[in-house]
């Protein structure tokens, strides 16, 4: 049991390492990019399940705000979570959990999975949207504008490679022993 664990806080800190360098494969746009970020997020949630995969976004956080260049534009600094975009990262604690538990309900397949990450696509967006409406004082119109529309199509495209690739390497860490059918218990 013991083992377990440790393996498990090996894979949270190994995937709060993949967030922070999928952060930096981005598409700049004026106030929000477009990074791999979420992409991370949803494989991080589809492998390790709702605990883990929330513990590794919080850790990601953590690394983010303790100053490490960790956040898309190789930005750090807690004052980037306080920021317009900051609520994008709270979002991404929250998409994990919500996605590892929707998969943890039903099953870990890929239409499951696109599902859930699906659902954890739109968390992160509220959450970022609202953050960013009111740290930069935008009416609601301008923050979907800015916030969500230019997200929705890339945001689908990357929901489905994070649930055919998160499901099939879940499988392989499954068959490897290095995670348990129910990462989260």
């Amino acid at each position: 049991m013991r083992d377990d664990k440790i393996r498990m806080i090996i894979l949270c800190g190994m995937f709060a390492a993949i967030t922070a360098i999928l952060a930096q494969i981005e598409i700049p746009l004026p106030i929000v990019p477009i990074s791999g970020q979420t992409l991370a997020v949803g494989l991080t949630a589809t492998i390790l399940g709702s605990r883990y995969g929330a513990i590794a976004m919080v850790c990601y956080a953590a690394m983010g705000a303790i100053g490490l260049p960790v956040f898309a534009e190789a930005k750090g600094g807690a004052q980037v979570l306080v920021g317009p975009t900051g609520g994008y990262i709270f979002g991404f604690i929250a998409a994990a959990y919500i996605t590892g538990f929707f998969l943890e309900r039903t099953k870990f397949t890929i239409p499951k999975a696109m599902i859930a990450n699906t659902i954890g696509m739109v968390v992160t967006l509220v959450m970022g949207t609202v953050q960013l409406k009111f740290v930069l004082d935008m009416s609601w119109s301008q923050a979907l504008a800015v916030g969500v529309y230019p997200f929705i199509v890339v945001g689908l495209i990357k929901a489905f490679l994070a649930s055919w690739i998160g499901i099939t390497v879940r499988k392989r860490l499954i068959q490897a022993n290095l995670l348990r059918k129910q990462a989260a218990v």
